[in-house]
């Protein structure tokens, strides 16, 4: 039976032991605490000072991978929560796409411009798939830790394929890049330990846990497995969890310019019901009617033969 408890914080936003979901509806009946969602989790408020500050050892397991990665709070007593978050991919592809987005403008909008050099090319920057990657894992780290008091983070090391260069294993590999990036901010935040994968891989089999080989089903066994010896190593405890409900959670993917869906010359602006942009419009409402401009069309509208004709005003300029 899985045991499921409620984050709570403090008046000032300090997140205390979580509560069971009895206590919680108790406290909230009384008026001692305030609910709120945070991230689709429900959690209270305490409107008063607690009755007690003491804090129990509280580890987070983090099992990372390349397309679903596994994330586990848990202390010696219980697991409060197992997220399967999906990993953050498709930037490589979205920055060559804006890439070639953006020197189609330039040639089309300024053609006789000299090309600017590659400002974008910097040796102390993270490459953006990679620094996308680890940004993520790291926005879920800090948004734990506005929930729980986490003393601690384990984190299974990973490792990129050597070449047998010492420079290249070290410094030019993106992954040992973005992890050790990811390492330094983590650690702003609690202390880290790191295990390797046949330390994690012995740490399961000796609590007797069993890993599915499929790595991208939606089941506790899939990756909060790891997750969850990787946070047993650092608080201890009971050796099978408590709670095995999961929590799946997917980045949210911002499209900074997409011009109109990469098309801007077959659509331009918003397409309103079909009717070409500078025509006029009229809304009714409750009460009065709103009149204006269209501002888009669904097709392209036939286009005037020369300058003259599609600026008339500007004739003789």
């Amino acid at each position: 039976m899985s045991t499921i408890c409620v984050p709570v914080v403090d008046q000032a936003q300090r997140p205390l032991m979580p509560t069971t979901p009895a206590r919680a509806r108790r406290w909230i009946k009384s008026g001692k605490a305030t609910t709120f969602w945070q991230g689709g989790l429900f959690c209270v408020r305490l409107n008063v000072e607690p009755s007690a500050r003491e804090m129990q050892p509280l580890a987070v397991g983090i099992d990372p991978g390349s397309k679903k990665e596994g994330l586990v709070v848990a202390s010696a007593a219980h697991t409060y929560l197992n997220i399967q978050a999906d990993a953050r991919t498709g930037v490589k592809q979205a920055v060559k796409q804006k890439r070639q987005m953006r020197r189609t403008r330039r040639g089309r909008k300024t053609p006789c411009r000299q090309p600017r050099q590659h400002r974008k090319r910097s040796t102390k920057k993270l490459p953006p798939s990679t620094r996308a990657r680890w940004q993520w894992k790291l926005r879920l780290a800090a948004w734990l830790c506005q929930l729980f008091p986490v003393s601690v983070f384990v984190v299974e090391d990973i490792k990129a394929p050597t070449h047998g260069k010492k420079r290249w294993d070290q410094s030019f590999s993106p992954l040992e890049v973005g992890k050790a990036w990811f390492y330094g901010e983590l650690g702003k935040l609690a202390p880290v330990q790191t295990k390797r994968g046949y330390q994690t891989k012995e740490l399961r089999e000796q609590l007797g846990l069993k890993k599915t080989g499929k790595k991208t089903a939606e089941v506790w066994e899939a990756h909060c497995v790891d997750a969850w010896a990787l946070a047993y190593s650092a608080v201890g405890g009971r050796t099978m969890p408590d709670n095995t409900r999961l929590v799946c959670i997917a980045p949210l993917v911002w499209h900074h310019r997409q011009l109109h869906r990469l098309e801007p010359e077959a659509v331009r602006g918003h397409a309103l019901l079909g009717h070409q942009a500078g025509h006029p419009g009229q809304a009714p409402n409750l009460r009065k009617s709103l009149r204006g401009w269209h501002d888009g069309w669904e097709t392209e509208p036939a286009r005037p033969a020369n300058r003259q004709a599609a600026h008339p005003k500007r004739e003789g300029d």
